[in-house]
Order: C-alpha cells, then sequence, then structure tokens
C-alpha cells in the first residue's frame, strides 16, 4: 500500500490491478456506471489518507519508546481518540462536496504530523483528469458520447501540454503511475494520455450497449487532436491489447475482431495516416493498414464489408498519388484482386470499383474483377459479367439491407445526368403521334444495350433463378434502378420473365416473397406519379408480358388504377397510340421465349377475359388484343376534359376500332387514305371474327355514351365537329370507298341492301338537320339518326337478323320527316295511303321486333327515339308492348265462355261463402282483434289466389299489328315457348322473357314520364297492376316485380300529373274503384300444406301481400284524385257512393271483408264528399254490425266524418249549416249511442273507445243546442242506460241543458 504514490491532483485513484488485466478494467468500467465518479474519488482518498495516519502513528508510537507490553492498553485509547477527530473532519468535507463538484479535499493539511510527508508529492504539476468522464462512452445517446469526447479531450489536451512543459518528466511520470510501464512507444506522452490511449482501445472491444461507438469516437478525436501520439505506437497496440489467444471462445474473439475493427476505423477517421503521408510520401504505414485491414477482413465474412468502408473512408482523404503508390501497392490487396472469382467475393468488387472511381487510371492490379481497359460497356459486357457473378449473388449475406456495390453498379450503369436528358427527349418524342419514331443516337443505344445485357445476365440468368433471398435482391435493383430509369427504358426492365416472377409471388398470399413484391408494386406506382409517359410504359409493359391478366392473376387492381389516373388529352393520346401499337405489331410477342420459365396456373386467374368465339377460348393473341379494344372506351370513364379535347379522344378511339372492327386491307397491312391524310395499319395475321364483334360492340357504346353526353350543344357548333355519329359516318364512307379496303365480313344480298340504304337515309337525315334550329324536329332528327347508326352496326354485328327491321325504320323514316328529299322519286308505294297503319304503329312494331336481339347501346338509341315520338303513340301500341308484358310460359287459365276481360281484372273472384267458412273455422276460440289482422306468424299466406285467374288478351291486342313486324314478335315469342319445351332450356327461356320484359318496361317507363296526363297512362296502369298481381311474376323474376312496382309507385301514384279530360270516363274509373277495394280487403286463405313451408318462403308471401294491399291502397287513392278532378256531380258519383256501401257492407255484414279501418278513414280524410255521403248508411249499419270489434272501429270513422262536417268557426253562417247537418242526423246517431251503451263492451279499451265518442258526440249536440232533441230521441231506456254506463259524462251533459 505504501510503496506506491498517488497525486491527488490527477487520476491516481485507479486501483493497481487496472493495468495488467483487461477484464479487470472492464469490472472498473462497470463499478463506474454504478458510482458517482466525484464521491467515489473522495471515498478512496479518505481511505489513503486514514492508512497513512495509522502508520504514521505507529510509527512515532515506536520511536518514543511508548510501543511495550506494559502500555499497550493505553495505545489504542489514543487511536481511537485521533482517528475520531479526523472522522469529523472528513465528514465536514463530504458534506460540502455533496453537490457532485470535484474539490480537492486536504485531510492531511488539518493534521500537522503529516504535513513533511505529503510535501514530497509534485501533486501542482499537471492538471486534474476526471477518469469518470470514460463511463459516459458508452451511453445509448449520441449528443452525450460526443461531449463525453469532447470533455475527454479537451482535459487530456491540458496534461499533455502541461506535461510537455514540465522541466523535470520523471518526477512527474513518478508520481503519476497508473499502471505498470510498458514498452507501448508513448514515450512522449503524459501519463494520463497513455492510460487513455490503452483505455479506449480496451473499450473498443467492449460489447456493452454503445461502447464501441463512444471509444472509438474519443480514440479518433484523440490521435488526431494530440500529435504526440504516434501512428505506429496506436498500430502496435492495436495488435497486442486486442490479441485473439488460444484461450478464447467464440463471443470473446468476436469482441477482439470487432474491437480491432473499430479501432482501425478510429486511426482511418482521425486523419493521421493522410497527414503521415504528406509528411513522408516514402511512409510503410499506409500499404500496412491496409495490409491489417485486409488480413481482419479475410478472418470472418462479417468484417469483410466494413473494413472495406474504412479502407474506402481512407481512400476518400488520401491524394489520388498515394492510393496508386500505397494503397493500390499494398500486398494483400493484389492478392484479394487476384483470388479465385468463383469463391465469389463482392466486397473486392466494390473497391476495385470504388478505387477505380478514385484515380480514374486504367491498371492491371485489379486483376480479372475489372476489365482492362475500363469502360461500363466492357463491365456490363456478358462475358465480363458472368465472370463476376459469384461476386454479385454473394452480396446477399447482408439481407435485408443492399449491399453497397450495387448503388456504385447502377450509378455506372444510369449515370444521373445522361439518364435525365434521355428521359426528356424520350417524352418529347412518345407524344408524337404517326411519325417514325426518332433514330437513337450511339450513346442511347449503348446504354439500351448494356440495360439488357445487365437484366438477362445478372438479374433474369441469376437472381431470379436462385433462392429467395436472391429474388428479393432481383427486386431491390430494380427499386435501385427506377429513380434513374427513362421511361423509354421500362420495356428493357420490365421484361417478360421479371414480370412472370412477379405475377407467380402475388397470385400466392403465403409466398415468402408476397410483401416483397406488394412493395415493388407501391414504389413503382408511386414513381410513376402524375408522369403519363412513364404511366403508358408501365401499363404497356405489366400488360404485354402478362398477356393482358396481369389484374387477374395477381388479384391487384394495378392496371386499373393506372388506367384511370389519366388527366389530360396528352396522356390520353400517347396510351391510344401505345394501344393501337400493341394491338397492330404482331412482333413485340414473339420477343420473350415461347417456353416460359415462370409460369403459373390459368386456373388460378380471376377475371380472365371469357370465350367470344363459339370454338371456345381466345387464342393468347386475341386475349391481348380483347384487352385492348375494351381499354380504349373505359379511358373516357374517368377522364374530365373540356368537350373539345374530348371529342378529339372520343375521335382517335374510334377510328382506331372502325379501322380494326370494320375493315380489312386485301393488299398488304397499310393503307393510306389521301383524303384523310392518314395510313392505317392492319396485324399481319387476319384479325378472329371475335374480335371484330368486340370493336363493333366497343363502337356501339362509344356512340351511346357520346349521345348522352352531348345532348344537343353539338349542334350549334357545327354537326361536322363536334357529333362523333356524323364523323363516324364520314369515317366510315371515306374508308370504305378505298378500292383496297373492304368491309371484314361478306354480307348478303338483303344485308348489304339494308347496308347501304341506312348509310343514306343517315346522310339524308344528317343533311336535313342542318338545316334546322334546334328544336323538337332537330331532336328527332338527332335521335332517329343515332339509331339508324345503332341499326347500321347491328346489320354487321348479327348479319340476317336485321335487315327487315332496317327496311322497315327506313320506311317510318321517310314517313315522319316527310321531306322532298327524303322520298324515292322512282314510285315506292305510296306511304300515306289511309289503308296502310299508322307510323306510331309501326314504330312500336319496329321496336318490339328489335329489342329481344339488340344490344345495351341499341336499346338506348330506341329509347331515345321513343322519347321523341311517344307523344303520338296509338292505344294499340301502348296494347301491344303490354302484351309482352302480361306474356307468360305457363298455359292460360282456363276461362267460363262469356267471361269478360273487366270481370277478371286483378284476379279478384268473389268466392264470400268459401272464405268466410274458411275464415270462421280459423277464427274459433280467437279474440276478435284477430279479425282486423291476420298473425303472419302463425298463419300462412297464400298469396297468389289473389291473382288466380288473370285474363288473355293476345286475341284482342293483336289487332292491327303489322304482319311483318308481328310475325317477328311472335317468332320470338314462339322460340321462347319452344325453347321452354326442353328441360335444359326451361331456365333460358324465362330469362330471355324476363329480359325481354324489362326492355319493353324501359319504354312504358318514358311514356309515362313524357305523358303523365295521357288517358293511355289508364290503360298503362290497370296492365301493369294485373302483372304485378300475376303470381307467376313472383315466381319468375323477383326483379320484374320491383321493377313494376317502382314504374307505378314512381311514374303513376306519385307523379307530378294524372290523367285528366273527357277521354277518362267515369265508368272505367269505377270499375277500377271496385276492383282495388276488393283486392285491398281480400282476406288471406290458408292452405292445408301451409305447415310444410319454410319460414322463410312464408316471410315472402307474407310481404307480397303486404305489397299487394298497399299497391291497392296506393290505386284507390290515385283513382279518387282522378275522379275529384273531373268535378262530376252528385247525380253522377252514384255508382262510386254504391260501390263503397257494397264494400262497407260486407266489412261490417262478413267477415271475408279484411279491408283496414285506417286506410277507409284515410280516404274520408283526402276526400270529404265521400264520408259526407255516407255518413247515413254507416250510421245505420255500424250499430247492427255482427262484430264488436268492427262496431267499435266504426266510431273512429264517424268521428272522422263528423269532424269535417261540423265546420268549425264563429262565422254565423257556417254556425247555421253545421246544426243543420247534425240536426238531420241526430235521431241516427242518438240510435247508434243507444246501440252501443245497451251493448256496452266488456273489455276494458274497448268500454273507453265508447266512452270517448260519447263525449264527443255530447259536445257537438251541446255546442249547436240540440241536446233537447236528442235527449227525446234517446228515450227513458236508453237514458237510464247512458247513465248506469257513462256516469258522470252523461250527467254532466244533461246538467248543462238544465
Amino acid at each position: 500500500m505504501g510503496s506506491k504514490k498517488r497525486s491527488s491532483n490527477s487520476a491516481e485513484e485507479v486501483e493497481d490491478s487496472d493495468n495488467t488485466n483487461t477484464k479487470t478494467e472492464n469490472a472498473n468500467l462497470e463499478d463506474m456506471n454504478k458510482e458517482n465518479a466525484s464521491s467515489n474519488l473522495s471515498r478512496k482518498k479518505m481511505k489513503k489518507d486514514k492508512n497513512k495516519e495509522n502508520e504514521t502513528l505507529d510509527g512515532d508510537a515506536s520511536k518514543a519508546g511508548l510501543y511495550n507490553n506494559n502500555s499497550s492498553s493505553l495505545k489504542p485509547m489514543e487511536r481511537r481518540k485521533k482517528r475520531k477527530a479526523l472522522d469529523k473532519e472528513r465528514q465536514h468535507a463530504a458534506f460540502e462536496d455533496k453537490d457532485g463538484k470535484t474539490k480537492k479535499i486536504d485531510v492531511d493539511s488539518k493534521v500537522s504530523e503529516n504535513k513533511e510527508q505529503m510535501g514530497a508529492s509534485s501533486s501542482g504539476v499537471l492538471p486534474e483528469f476526471h477518469i469518470g468522464v470514460f463511463t459516459e462512452l458508452i451511453s445509448a445517446d449520441v449528443s452525450l458520447r460526443e461531449a463525453a469526447v469532447e470533455r475527454l479531450v479537451m482535459e487530456l489536451q491540458k496534461v499533455q501540454k502541461a506535461y510537455e512543459n514540465a522541466e523535470n518528466k520523471v518526477v512527474v511520470e513518478d508520481g503519476l503511475k497508473l499502471e505498470a510501464k510498458k514498452d507501448d512507444g508513448l514515450n512522449d506522452c503524459a501519463p494520463s494520455v497513455r492510460y487513455a490511449v490503452r483505455r479506449l482501445i480496451r473499450g473498443a472491444s467492449s460489447s456493452r450497449e454503445c461502447a464501441r461507438q463512444g471509444f472509438a469516437l474519443g480514440l479518433a478525436v484523440l490521435i488526431g487532436t494530440l500529435p504526440s501520439i504516434k501512428v505506429d505506437s496506436v498500430m502496435k497496440l492495436i495488435v497486442d491489447m486486442l490479441e485473439v489467444s488460444s484461450s478464447m471462445k467464440g463471443q470473446d474473439i468476436r469482441d477482439c475482431l470487432l474491437g480491432r475493427l473499430f479501432a482501425y476505423g478510429a486511426l482511418a477517421r482521425s486523419g493521421r495516416l493522410v497527414e503521415v503521408w504528406i509528411s513522408d510520401h516514402n511512409t510503410l504505414f499506409i500499404k500496412e493498414f491496409t495490409n491489417v485491414l485486409i488480413s481482419l477482413a479475410s478472418k470472418k465474412r462479417y468484417l469483410q464489408e466494413p473494413a472495406v468502408a474504412i479502407i474506402l473512408e481512407l481512400v476518400e482523404k488520401l491524394p489520388t498519388e498515394a492510393v496508386l503508390n500505397h494503397v493500390l501497392e499494398a500486398p494483400r490487396l493484389c492478392e484479394w484482386f487476384e483470388g479465385d472469382a468463383d469463391a465469389g467475393n463482392p466486397d473486392a468488387l466494390l473497391l476495385a470499383l470504388r478505387i477505380r472511381e478514385k484515380v480514374c487510371v486504367d491498371s492491371e492490379m485489379f486483376g480479372k474483377i475489372l476489365p482492362h481497359p475500363f469502360s461500363p460497356s466492357r463491365l456490363f459486357a456478358s462475358d465480363h459479367l458472368s465472370s463476376i457473378i459469384n461476386c454479385l449473388k454473394e452480396s446477399t449475406f447482408c439481407q435485408p439491407r443492399i449491399h453497397g456495390v450495387w448503388p456504385v453498379l447502377v450509378n455506372i450503369l444510369l449515370p444521373d445526368v445522361v439518364m435525365q436528358a434521355e428521359d426528356v427527349v424520350s417524352a418529347s418524342n412518345s407524344l408524337k403521334k404517326h411519325k417514325k419514331s426518332r433514330k437513337s443516337s450511339s450513346s442511347e443505344e449503348e446504354v439500351v444495350k448494356i440495360v439488357q445485357c445487365f437484366r438477362e445476365v445478372v438479374i433474369e440468368g441469376s437472381l431470379l433463378l436462385s433462392s429467395h433471398d436472391r429474388k428479393h435482391l432481383a427486386f431491390h435493383i430494380l427499386l435501385l434502378l427506377l429513380p434513374r430509369l427513362p421511361a423509354s427504358f421500362i420495356p428493357y426492365v420490365l421484361s417478360h420473365k421479371i414480370v412472370q416472377c412477379l405475377m407467380d409471388i402475388l397470385s400466392t398470399k403465403d409466398s415468402w416473397l408476397y410483401k416483397v413484391a406488394q412493395h415493388f408494386l407501391k414504389e413503382l406506382s408511386d414513381w410513376v406519379g402524375n408522369d403519363d409517359v412513364r404511366r403508358v410504359a408501365v401499363i404497356v409493359a405489366l400488360q404485354r408480358h402478362s398477356n393482358a391478366r396481369f389484374d387477374g392473376i395477381t388479384r391487384t387492381k394495378t392496371v386499373r388504377a393506372l388506367v384511370t389516373e389519366f388527366k389530360t388529352e396528352s396522356g390520353c393520346m400517347l396510351f391510344i397510340q401505345n394501344l393501337m401499337n400493341m394491338f397492330v405489331d404482331e412482333g413485340c410477342s414473339s420477343e420473350e421465349p415461347s417456353d416460359q420459365s415462370h409460369t403459373t396456373d390459368d386456373n388460378s386467374e380471376m377475371g380472365s377475359v371469357e370465350d367470344k368465339d363459339s370454338n371456345g377460348a381466345m387464342a393468347n393473341s386475341d386475349v391481348l388484343k380483347s384487352w385492348v379494344v375494351e381499354s380504349l372506351p373505359n379511358i373516357l370513364k374517368h377522364l374530365k376534359l373540356e368537350p373539345e379535347a374530348k371529342f378529339r379522344v372520343q375521335r382517335e378511339i374510334l377510328k382506331f376500332l372502325a379501322v380494326q372492327g370494320l375493315f380489312s386491307a386485301s393488299l398488304g397491312s397499310e393503307v393510306t387514305s389521301f383524303e384523310l391524310k392518314e395510313k392505317f395499319k392492319w396485324p399481319k395475321a387476319a384479325t378472329s371474327s371475335a374480335i371484330c364483334r368486340m370493336c363493333i360492340e366497343q363502337i356501339q357504346s362509344l356512340l351511346a355514351n357520346a349521345q348522352k353526353i352531348e345532348g344537343l350543344h353539338s349542334l350549334a357548333s357545327g354537326l361536322e365537329h363536334s357529333d362523333l355519329g356524323s364523323y363516324f359516318m364520314h369515317f366510315l364512307s371515306t374508308l370504305g370507298n378505298i378500292p383496297s379496303v373492304s368491309l371484314f365480313r361478306s354480307l348478303s344480298d338483303e344485308d348489304e341492301k339494308a347496308y347501304e340504304k341506312l348509310q343514306e337515309m343517315e346522310t339524308r337525315l344528317s343533311r336535313e338537320e342542318k338545316n334546322l334550329v334546334i328544336g323538337a324536329e332537330a331532336n328527332k332528327l338527332h335521335a332517329m339518326r343515332y339509331l339508324l347508326i345503332q341499326l347500321l352496326l347491328q346489320v354487321l354485328l348479327r348479319p340476317g337478323e336485321f335487315s327487315e327491321a332496317a327496311s322497315e325504320l327506313i320506311i317510318c323514316c321517310k314517313k315522319a320527316f316527310a321531306a322532298s328529299d327524303l322520298l324515292d322519286s322512282s314510285g315506292e308505294e305510296e306511304l300515306d295511303n289511309d289503308a296502310d297503319p299508322k307510323l306510331m304503329d309501326v314504330l312500336v312494331d319496329t321496336f318490339l321486333s328489335l329489342l329481344p336481339q339488340s344490344s345495351a347501346p341499341m336499346r338506348s338509341a330506341i329509347e331515345q327515339v321513343f322519347k321523341h315520338f311517344c307523344n303520338d303513340v296509338t292505344n294499340d301500341g301502348l296494347l301491344r308492348m303490354l302484351r309482352v308484358i302480361k306474356k307468360d310460359l305457363k298455359p292460360a287459365r282456363h276461362r267460363e265462355e262469356g267471361s269478360e276481360d273487366d270481370e277478371d281484372f286483378l284476379g279478384i273472384e268473389e268466392e264470400e261463402e268459401e272464405e268466410e267458412e274458411e275464415v270462421d273455422e280459423a277464427e274459433k276460440g280467437e279474440t276478435d282483434e284477430d279479425e282486423e289482422q291476420t298473425d303472419d306468424c302463425e298463419v300462412v299466406v297464400e298469396v297468389e289466389e289473389a291473382g288466380k285467374e288473370l285474363p288473355d288478351d293476345s286475341d284482342d291486342s293483336d289487332g292491327g299489328m303489322d304482319d311483318d313486324a308481328m310475325f317477328r314478335m311472335d317468332a320470338y315469342l314462339a322460340q321462347i315457348f319452344k325453347d321452354r319445351k326442353n328441360q335444359a332450356g326451361g331456365e333460358t327461356a324465362q330469362s330471355q322473357l324476363v329480359l325481354f320484359k324489362l326492355r319493353v318496361l324501359s319504354l312504358l317507363e318514358v311514356y309515362l314520364h313524357e305523358n303523365p296526363a295521357e288517358p293511355g297512362v289508364l290503360m298503362v296502369y290497370s296492365n301493369l297492376a294485373q302483372a304485378f298481381v300475376n303470381p307467376q311474376t313472383a315466381e319468375i323474376s323477383e326483379q320484374l316485380g320491383q321493377r313494376i312496382w317502382g314504374i307505378l309507385q314512381k311514374k303513376i301514384f306519385k307523379a307530378k300529373d294524372f290523367p285528366k279530360g273527357d277521354d277518362v270516363l267515369l265508368p272505367n274509373l269505377e270499375s277500377l274503384l271496385e276492383k282495388n277495394l276488393k283486392l285491398a280487403s281480400k282476406p288471406l286463405k290458408r292452405k292445408k300444406s301451409a305447415g310444410i313451408l319454410s319460414k322463410k318462403k312464408q316471410s315472402a308471401m307474407w310481404k307480397r301481400h303486404k305489397m299487394i294491399v298497399s299497391l291497392a291502397q296506393d290505386s284507390t287513392f290515385w283513382i279518387l284524385k282522378i275522379i275529384d278532378a273531373r268535378n262530376f256531380s252528385e247525380s253522377e258519383l252514384k255508382g262510386v257512393f254504391d260501390i263503397f256501401k257494397g264494400e262497407l257492407a260486407r266489412y261490417f255484414e262478413s267477415k271475408t271483408s279484411q279491408i283496414k279501418s285506417e286506410f277507409l278513414k284515410e280516404i274520408f280524410r283526402r276526400r270529404p264528399w265521400i264520408g259526407h255521403h255516407l255518413l247515413e248508411f254507416l250510421l245505420e249499419i255500424s250499430g247492427s254490425a255482427k262484430s264488436e270489434f268492427r262496431r267499435v272501429g266504426a266510431l273512429d270513422l264517424l268521428m272522422e266524418i263528423l269532424k269535417s262536417m261540423v265546420l268549425s268557426g264563429n262565422d254565423e253562417s257556417n254556425r247555421d249549416a253545421s246544426k243543420k247537418i247534425l240536426k238531420n242526423h241526430l235521431q241516427k246517431l242518438s240510435h247508434l249511442i243507444k246501440e252501443l251503451v245497451t251493448k256496452m263492451p266488456e273489455k276494458q279499451s274497448r268500454r273507453a273507445e265508447v266512452r270517448k265518442f260519447c263525449g264527443k258526440v255530447f259536445r257537438y249536440v251541446s255546442t249547436y243546442d240540440l241536446t233537447i232533441c236528442f235527449l227525446k230521441y234517446l228515450g227513458p231506456e236508453t237514458e237510464a242506460a247512458c247513465e248506469s254506463q257513462l256516469g258522470e259524462l252523461y250527467l254532466k251533459f244533461k246538467e248543462v241543458e238544465s
């Protein structure tokens, strides 16, 4: 203890064992982390002083002769007293130093006897160095580590400066020995500096938190700051202190190796090696440093990449001369470059590329790893890439990071400046249509060549064929290429094999690379952004290499999302041009090998293009072409452009579809039109008929959409410039006149004649339309023109089916637009002959013959024409359409001879006796409430009975129909009936008939919308209501029933207008009213087999019944509104009143009537004149009602009528009128009250209803001073009953009179 002296002004508090053992040093670091540095110093120092004091006391006592056996008991007492005094002083000093500031504690100055011994120390020579700073170097906080390094270096700078200025360095060293003296070469450094250097090197091998980072940073800054620390000494210390011994095991070896790596990195980062070379160009330190790093990298694989990073950091700081003469001359580096290429060393390749980039000099010292002479084309040549492919494949060891060699290779492959220039030129040239693409410059061709070679050899030939990690690396490389990639290079990067690999991964969600592929697609979409050139390139690449099934196989919406994001006219035009090239250029598909290395099961595809040929699935080329044809019109769905710009896009699409779908070239595959000033191209192989049909269908859709959007604004600006239909016909005529161009299929004589006539008629109508201003006639011409165009396309689409309809439509055009230039002067049959059917009848017949087989655009055109002509529709025309709605596949039910249609309207039959028996049987033991509403949970409804017997109007509705049109429509219906005979075709026949009905309903809906006040609405209503009630409607199609229900509600009942005029006959309205009241009151019949029905079917039947009742009620309100509007006299309304009286009589006398009292009350509220007329009848019949429940229910009806009859207000005339009305019915009111009080209900709720009614009657009677008269009618017996049953209510009524 006493042999080693320590100075209180330096770091002498460290224990002696700290200088020999690395593990002991680490233990000391851990102790320092747990304790406060300043307090630790104080405690150690006090302990030392205490020991010294004990030794001094012992020495003095022995010299004085006090130490003997006789006086031994006194010596401990004296020592104890002195120790107590020293302890007090130490406690006082510790209390003053409690705030953590390091203070010099000089306890020895208090003890005078030790002053001479401490005077020999040279403690005031060097500044103090706080060893506690080392504990902060391992902090995870970067700012704390940096602050600790700064404090460490500043203190050591002061210590070193003081040391250098000291006169007697030997004395200082003897007084400041922190460790045993070692031959470390740091002879010019202060002891604290030597200790710090060794301590920092040892700390770089610690695995605690961020110890390596902190100690390496401290070492780098300290070496770079203090020139007295020699480079050779540091390198020797690193080897000596971090030597791997044979006794070490895995983790210890790893810590030592990483410690070396961090220490060498600190030396390189300090900049001292550069300073050494600047001072001495012949220094060997740089070669030695490079050698030791290469040797270190060779020990373990995980050391290679960071070792190379350290070398590269040094290379960046060194001048080129030093790199050439020292780094490249290092023997071990040369061996590295000359090593076996098959071993695969991506770090050697990275080092060679970066050094070559630094020196810019070709050198054979790079060995085979770089070509000589060096150039990008030689580096990415197929043979050289094959030689270094193992180096590239082995770079996956650092996954998920990407190795540093790849960014360097990508930078050489696609330099930033060159690629940006290429992208600008590519974008500007891509937007130029109908011109040959510019000839690529030699530099661009070279870049394209090396990019293709890199893709084929590295990505496709190596990475994609290997493990999942290497496939992952391939997508990483592609993402590195994207930011630098011009859009024109996308076809060379997104190749067939890459797209196929992407599809294979995305087709299976369980794939290990699924998220990798998803991330790649997301980054690809982000890279596209708002750049239309990139968007087009990506879409074309994905669809071309996936055979237009990318979204389907991958179960994504990538392509669809890209297609919907076009927002500019230029982008749309570029996309259209590329799609055209894809369609026409068949050579592009042959670029890829037929034996695909990455295949996907076709059965896994979702959303694949269905077969449009009768022979089976389309060929692969047809799949791609079909996608092109379908995608062209889809561009317009989400496109928001000005009308003129949108018309130009539509026109471009229309031209392509017309050329590819309607025509073919007989001489070669290219034709030039001098009139149109355009060149048209066809595929070398003939286009299949399925693709041609698709083109025609898309033309129809395009024209239909244009007709809806354009409206009539095109007329104001001229048809030639904004009417797509007019442009199409002109284009069709011009292209058809080219000798080497013909229609894609040969037509029969009839079809060819119809085709030519339709063209001629459209031209005439177009010419006539130009001469008219905007108005109804111009609208008719415009709509008819588009129908002619659609029919012309339909003739080409389905030859042999529409020629007759085309001829009839042309006749209708001539008759409808009877201008001189529309009539043939050759003497065709006289169109105005009175014997001929009316124009609208022929037109309706033609429409009915076209609807079954027409396409959706064709039907839209028919509806547009019908909209402009429906004002002239005759009843015969309406009946022909309604006949289709009522037509059933099942045979008509037998009717009795002589029965008329009106008798079976809505399928209502008089079966009161049978129904009454059934209801009575079902209601035995039930309460009276069940008479009003049947419990749907217990009673199964046979709703179909509501339409049990339906009329068959086929014989009457065929009258006056054109023979040809009737034959065509009936032939279609006959075919449906014929198909139904086959069990396999039954479902098809039903669906065809439903579709036909739905199409006819669209025409009827148009008629009702345009003519809500016409008498024909009543005819449409009655037939639609009958069709809805028909049980077969529900059986065949729920959609059909819902459509009829919607038309009845929206277009008839809730329409802004209703049928008016003298043509609306009252007998017809009375008949409809009676049938609807009976339908509303029709009971729900039980069936013996109801118990076996499922709850779902029972619920559906109950729902349908409620809809039928609701239909009857709404119909009643609507019919009464029509009757009310005619202002018929009371005598004329006698039939209406009789209908209501009959229904009320059935309600009160028979249980077969299930009419709702709320429904009757609503009728009286809306039409008070009905209630006024029925009051007397209701008073009579309600009192004699068989059912107590219905008798009490009638009281609400009576109060509703009385409330409307007894006028309110203080006007004398109103009061007299109300009094007179009430007086006229006073006797019958008293009779009703007599019936009520003498037959008082037993149920409390019904008794309350009776009291409420009587109270209101008493109030009305007393208000109009009719109490005496009323009491006279009551009689004594009734009065007694009133007193008994009504009590105070009746007594108050009598008191008012008295």
